[in-house]
């Protein structure tokens, strides 16, 4: 490479690839002020939509028709029970869970994986095929985090015949696979809502990962592996869990009398001054604020105000008051507004959901956009393969 050449191609260097336009499509567009999916705007889909119609929408391409949206839920609904294998699988990782050396995301990956070797239509990318697929993976997901935190948790499975109840929604019954009860409508609602607000956001880190192996020609269970194995870390889909842990940090070291003190702003300070990494801030993108964000955030203080206790034992309303204290202050000293995943801890916290499925639940929700993307790749496809600029030693002689 010639001096100048480099020299070229060092100016057009983008880290993490920002700013650069990598592919297209027409599922997607995320914009600083709207989030778009096929042609309908995320408010206009959290207010009327739910989450199974926007799940079509976004698989099948279009708003479905009242006979469209019933028979595509009694699919999903006949859809949901696991195979015997993967419910041996969970049984059997119970203890690696419980001693640490397994997480809820590697599981689900691995089940998913599982699903794979399972599925008649596994090697057929065909579109047919393909749609097939994300039916039985968007309906199963649930499921398998359901079954996971019933073994957890030390309980029976709850609806492993059927999995769960096939009267119940989409949100209600993922809800009452984890707890085995059944979710008054509100609680079905917010999770509902949030699903929908998770589903889908153009070439994500998890999505390009998707679309990255999809474009190989490989299958679309092993492309959502390496969706869920990129969801998993704490830059992306993992920032929920970090978000409401470093809040439980907080609460611990403060106290509930401390929420709104000078000694939150120390702690706080603290951590700008070790530049300790805070989750659920700040956005590629979104530059001015995610618009997701206050929507998530309404609903969960509203659930906040009607409940008196949540699992950690104080009044649900103080871990909003602190995160909008946090907020406060990231916003004043930083000029960084939260992203969805700081309301997301705090709204499924509220909710008595255990921390370590949160990310897992973010999957079930952007497995509809992942598969989405799968299919749209393999409908017009390309390898895709970026240059580098090499930085290693000069030219040498091995017996030099």
């Amino acid at each position: 490479m010639t001096t100048a050449v480099a020299n070229a191609a060092q100016a057009a260097l983008a880290r993490g690839l920002e700013g650069i336009v990598a592919g297209e499509t027409s599922i997607c567009s995320v914009e600083q002020g709207k989030l778009i999916y096929r042609g309908y705007e995320i408010h206009d889909l959290a207010e009327h939509a739910s989450f199974e119609e926007t799940a079509f929408l976004l698989l099948v391409g279009h708003k479905p028709s009242p006979s469209e949206l019933s028979r595509w839920t009694s699919e999903l609904v006949a859809e949901r029970a696991l195979p015997a294998a993967v419910v041996e699988f969970l049984r059997s990782v119970v203890p690696s869970l419980k001693a640490g050396t397994a997480v809820p995301m590697d599981v689900l990956r691995t089940a998913v994986s599982i699903l794979g070797h399972l599925d008649p239509d596994c090697q057929d990318n065909s579109a047919q095929a393909n749609l097939r697929k994300s039916r039985r993976l968007l309906a199963r997901t649930p499921t398998i985090i359901g079954h996971m935190q019933n073994l957890i948790d030390g309980r029976p499975i709850v609806g492993q015949d059927k999995g769960g109840d096939p009267m119940l929604g989409h949100a209600a019954n993922l809800l009452y696979m984890m707890t085995g009860t059944k979710p008054g409508p509100e609680y079905a609602r917010v999770l509902d809502i949030s699903l929908t607000l998770y589903a889908e956001h153009d070439l994500n880190a998890s999505t390009f990962t998707t679309r990255v192996i999809a474009a190989t020609l490989s299958d679309m269970h092993g492309a959502v592996c390496g969706g869920i194995a990129a969801l998993k870390g704490s830059l992306h889909g993992g920032a929920n869990e970090m978000a409401m842990e470093m809040l439980k940090e907080i609460m611990r070291d403060v106290g509930e009398t401390g929420i709104g003190s000078p000694a939150v702003d120390d702690w706080m300070q603290r951590a700008f001054d070790t530049k300790r990494k805070l989750m659920g801030f700040g956005h590629r993108v979104y530059k001015n604020g995610d618009h997701r964000a206050p929507i998530l955030h309404k609903l969960g203080r509203s659930l906040a105000e009607k409940d008196t206790k949540n699992p950690g034992g104080h009044a649900a309303t103080a871990w909003f008051r602190l995160g909008e204290h946090v907020q406060k202050i990231m916003l004043e000293k930083k000029k960084i507004h939260p992203n969805v995943d700081f309301p997301c801890g705090l709204t499924y916290f509220t909710m008595g959901i255990p921390v370590p499925q949160y990310t897992p639940i973010f999957v079930a929700a952007r497995m509809s956009g992942w598969c989405s993307h799968i299919m749209e790749q393999h409908a017009n496809n390309r390898l895709i393969r970026p240059l580098s600029i090499y930085s290693g030693p000069p030219e040498q002689k091995w017996n030099g």
